[in-house]
């Protein structure tokens, strides 16, 4: 238990188990006898699942707390390797995801205490579900966020398979994806200042003046940038923007009541809520 407690041996744990389930992926993805979106998404399952098999040996479900930033990394990155040759269109999801993920990761390893630490929802789901913990962990907390994140990379996936021509609305959406980055990062700036000030309540500072999730709006944000950049360029399969659209539910019925219900338990938090706004950082 001493050892799980020590956070470099704790990363080098996180970096073991990663490394495993992407060799599984990949190796999935390129021996599977499939059309390509349905070879990754069972390379995408099985990753998941090699993920959670960890997480149910170390006990801690926040195992999978990275995959959610990883697993587009990977798979973009292996994409523009296979990819005869890389133009505009295909550069500019591969930058857009890398520093997304990048930026998503870091903060996520800036947190992480180490192994012997679970995040809150999770404890509180197994505290709620009991005996049926297990099946909620795998497909509550581990299959259905990798079925969202799926879905939002579809769009890049066929980008790389089509290769259409890049148009000025791509590249407007693919900037709406970078602000978006811009807009995560610097809430999290504001948000591990105020945490290291000591000062209770609520965090009032920065893109949290107006705002109580400006992080969420970001990642929100970041998967329609990517939709919609794909469709400008390909309209025909405007059915693609399902991934952001899913993606946005998820925060808007399942992170946003989560966080606001734990939020909830502070002394003002309806004074709070009247103040702010769920997610745009405008004075209400």
């Amino acid at each position: 238990m001493k050892l799980l407690q020590n956070r470099p041996f704790s990363f080098v744990i996180i970096t073991v188990v990663y490394a495993i389930a992407a060799v599984a992926g990949i190796f999935s993805y390129v021996y599977l006898p499939f059309e390509p979106w349905l070879s990754l998404l069972l390379a995408d399952v099985i990753a998941t699942a090699v993920t959670f098999v960890f997480s149910v040996i170390f006990a801690n479900a926040s195992v999978y707390d990275p995959y959610w930033s990883v697993l587009p990394i990977v798979v973009v990155v292996c994409l523009a390797i296979d990819a005869p040759a890389l133009t505009a269109v295909h550069i500019l999801p591969l930058v857009a995801v890398c520093i997304w993920g990048t930026r998503l990761t870091a903060n996520w390893a800036y947190v992480f205490k180490g192994m012997h630490h679970q995040d809150w929802r999770y404890t509180m789901l197994k505290e709620k579900t009991g005996i049926f913990y297990p099946l909620i962990n795998f497909l509550g907390i581990h299959l259905f966020p990798t079925l969202v994140v799926y879905a939002c990379i579809l769009p890049i996936l066929y980008t790389f398979l089509l290769s259409p021509q890049l148009n000025a609305g791509s590249i407007v959406f693919f900037a709406v994806s970078i602000g978006a980055v811009v807009l995560q990062g610097t809430s999290d700036y504001f948000m591990h200042k105020f945490r290291k000030s000591g000062v209770k309540g609520f965090n009032r500072t920065g893109t949290w003046k107006y705002s109580r999730h400006p992080n969420y709006l970001g990642e929100i944000l970041m998967w329609w940038g990517v939709a919609l950049a794909f469709v400008c360029v390909i309209p025909s399969m405007w059915y693609l923007i399902a991934g952001a659209v899913i993606n946005t539910l998820m925060f808007l019925f399942v992170s946003i009541p989560l966080a606001d219900g734990r939020q909830s338990k502070k002394e003002g938090f309806a004074e709070y809520k009247a103040q702010t706004r769920m997610l745009l950082p405008i004075k209400k």
